[in-house]
């Protein structure tokens, strides 16, 4: 484990991914638990140190892999990179409908009501079917592997965060952790049904406050 201080951190190397594939998941966090800010989403909790290495993050990526519920929380619009949208309904994200053919992908389960419209909006090969009534999170992960994706981020939410936790499909947590207390009620970084996932402590970085930590997921 590396500890390291001050704004001049090799970040690149330090962030480089272990092997080919990798998912990691990037979150950010208060100091008292809270995933997002009074405006209900993490924008109002980031900080330039947060900022930095979301963009270095996302640099590295082939793909993001995003639950629907926080696309549209956070108004995703389309992106350099290819979004896959996990829903298990089948909608796919207002901010997501237009956009250009092969830059959003929807990944939901056999049960959806939203399959066929998606189709419309997106393209045949666009939607990605897996499992009866939820999505198979490691079939999803085989299948962006298998198109040539083979570093995978994700930024949550909190459900599919827990969810990739749940079914081993998660190799990393990247958690920044913000200099704020600000109380209230507020999502954490994981929600749902119970888990218990070992991780070990990769790297920490602090700045000013604001903690970056690395966690890999304990095999």
């Amino acid at each position: 484990m590396r500890v390291l201080v001050g704004p001049d951190v090799p970040l690149e190397e330090l962030y480089a991914a272990p092997a080919e594939p990798w998912l990691r998941v990037n979150m950010v966090v208060t100091v008292d638990g809270a995933a997002t800010g009074a405006d209900g989403t993490s924008r109002s909790i980031n900080n330039p140190f947060d900022q930095q290495v979301f963009r270095l993050l996302r640099a590295q990526a082939d793909v993001i892999v995003v639950g629907a519920g926080t696309l549209r929380e956070e108004g995703y619009r389309p992106n350099p990179l290819p979004i896959v949208a996990v829903s298990r309904s089948g909608r796919v994200p207002p901010t997501l409908r237009s956009s250009p053919p092969g830059r959003v992908l929807l990944a939901t389960c056999a049960g959806a009501p939203g399959i066929a419209e998606a189709r419309k909006l997106l393209g045949e090969e666009q939607v990605l079917v897996f499992g009866s009534h939820r999505v198979d999170l490691a079939a999803l992960r085989e299948a962006l592997v298998q198109r040539g994706f083979r570093q995978i981020l994700s930024e949550g939410g909190p459900h599919l965060l827990r969810d990739l936790l749940d079914e081993g499909v998660a190799d990393e947590l990247c958690v920044t952790t913000v200099p704020h207390v600000i109380g209230g009620l507020h999502p954490r970084i994981s929600n749902g049904p119970p888990v218990d996932v070992p991780l070990h402590l990769h790297s920490l970085v602090e700045h000013e406050g604001t903690l970056l930590a690395r966690w890999f997921v304990e095999r």
